[in-house]
């Protein structure tokens, strides 16, 4: 069986660590102009060689976003950054755009060029057409079902990849295609700058009564008429698989590094028990539910999602405490401090390639072995007693509902 390769998102340098650590194939990111994550950490040219040298260390591969759709203005700025991309050792471009497609074919011509999703690509014609174009692989437009998707594998080139989405937020808009937030709040959707406005609460006013709203609501509470569900694929690889699917992307690079390395680690060991012909152990399912998400949906791959209309907060029921540093064999951890916790807490500790356990805190000391009850200052470290050995850049965690009101 070919094995699905799983692409993970690395809005900054601790989140492409997490996301190499708990066993992505490759990561995507952005460089500090052209990516559609303007408020993610990104990678300055200091940064991206050495993101992609602690990648490529690792096994893993570097895809950077180039995918707005640059003004004039901004034209002449393009070579000389897909140069600097080339040098720093990226293996692939992703572009939504025909001119920086063409630009980074003839500046960057070491790099793989994929096809962004914002290209809303949606039948085997187009897809064929990129490749023979010489693009290396496409991303498919969000909206397909899987059948579409089985005949765009049938129809076209084998050499060309099939890339989709397997997992985190989807956009109301048709593959990204938004103006809401332009017209809203000023903040350019297509540039890498949108606000979400589809996730507002809305009323109605009618043009003679200013300041008399009307409710469209589902309950007491109002409605969200565009909230679109999270997309989770985990229950389902196989049958992604099956459609020919050769990548999946996990959506997220404006997300925390907690859920880089819970999303990423679930979904690896979730494939590789398909690959080895495992059942999927139940675990890894119930890994996505410990990160901060929307109710979830398996987007269009079944049909329409559907939308949850009640609210659009998102449920977080878990918060990561610390960061295991290093550990000892004896379990003696270096910790980094995330959010308070106490000896007497129940935590719960996860890292890579180690299934997680709960455990309760007991000893803990200062830097300098002064015993310590409760670490307070954020990043602060301190050791703490684990009841084994666990992995460099283990994560401990505790169960508290912190899903807004």
């Amino acid at each position: 069986m070919a094995k699905l390769e799983l692409l993970s998102p690395a809005g900054d340098m601790e989140r492409l660590q997490m996301a190499v650590l708990y066993g992505a194939d490759a990561v995507y990111l952005a460089g500090t102009a052209f990516g559609m994550r303007s408020f993610a950490g990104n990678f300055t040219p200091e940064e991206l060689p050495k993101a992609v040298e602690f990648a490529h260390n690792h096994g893993v591969k570097v895809h950077v976003t180039v995918n707005t759709m640059p003004r004039n203005e901004e034209i002449a700025q393009l070579p000389p950054y897909l140069e600097q991309l080339q040098d720093a050792g990226v293996d692939a471009l992703i572009v939504a755009d025909l001119g920086a497609f063409t630009l980074a074919g003839k500046y960057a011509p070491k790099c793989e060029r994929h096809i962004s999703t914002q290209q809303s690509i949606a039948n085997y014609e187009c897809a064929q057409a990129w490749y023979d174009l010489g693009a290396k692989r496409v991303v498919l437009a969000r909206e397909l079902n899987l059948d579409e998707i089985r005949t765009i594998r049938e129809k076209t080139d084998k050499d060309l990849e099939i890339e989709t989405f397997g997992h985190g937020a989807m956009c109301v808009s048709y593959s990204g295609r938004c103006l809401l937030s332009n017209y809203m709040t000023g903040r350019d959707s297509n540039r890498g700058a949108c606000a979400q406005p589809c996730r507002y609460q809305y009323a109605l006013v009618e043009e003679k009564r200013p300041g008399e709203y009307f409710p469209v609501f589902e309950d007491e509470k109002g409605t969200y008429i565009m909230n679109s569900r999270d997309m989770c694929t985990i229950d389902h690889l196989q049958d992604l698989m099956d459609a020919g699917i050769d990548c999946i992307k996990i959506e997220g690079r404006a997300k925390s590094a907690y859920y880089a390395a819970i999303v990423t680690g679930a979904y690896r060991h979730a494939i590789d028990d398909i690959v080895a012909g495992r059942p999927v152990d139940p675990v890894w399912r119930d890994e996505v539910e410990h990160v901060s998400h929307r109710y979830y949906s398996t987007g269009f791959y079944y049909g329409y999602p559907g939308q949850y209309t009640e609210h659009s907060r998102y449920i977080r029921q878990w918060q990561i405490c610390a960061i295991v540093e290093s550990c000892d064999k004896n379990g003696l951890a270096l910790c980094s401090l995330r959010n308070k916790f106490s000896q007497g807490d129940v935590l719960e500790a996860v890292g890579p390639d180690m299934r997680p356990f709960p455990f309760t805190v007991t000893d803990m000391w200062t830097e300098e072995k002064e015993p310590l009850d409760q670490p307070r200052t954020p990043q602060m470290k301190f050791y703490l007693q684990l009841p084994k050995q666990v992995p460099a850049m283990s994560i401990l965690r505790h169960s508290v509902e912190l899903s807004g009101k």
